[in-house]
């Protein structure tokens, strides 16, 4: 079972993460997710357990915990959607088609 953790303090690594969960379970991995320009942790990671009954275990107690200093909030992962997760520009609308500049005609 693939977890979404979010609200985690920004001095919480991978190592960190996988010892807040290794009491529920056998993990395969455990990752915070970083900022690339920054370095920094981006606040949320995610975790997948082997056994799905360990990860609903781990969802339902630690969800709304306290862990260094922060609630956290904790739940099965969405999977991803196809082209990422922005959302997409309608340019049909009535800006003229052209992100809101409207050519001169001469």
């Amino acid at each position: 079972m693939n977890i979404f953790i979010a609200g985690l303090s920004y001095s919480i690594n991978d190592n960190d993460l996988k010892d807040l969960f290794s009491e529920y379970g056998e993990i395969s991995s455990a990752k915070v997710i970083m900022d690339r320009a920054t370095g920094r942790s981006k606040g949320y990671g995610f975790v997948e357990l082997e056994d799905n009954a360990a990860g609903q275990k781990a969802i339902e107690e630690l969800n709304g915990a306290e862990y260094d200093g922060r609630t956290i909030s904790v739940s099965e992962a969405r999977p991803r959607t196809e082209g990422g997760d922005r959302p997409r520009r309608n340019f049909d609308n009535n800006r003229g088609g052209n992100g809101g500049f409207r050519r001169r005609e001469y």
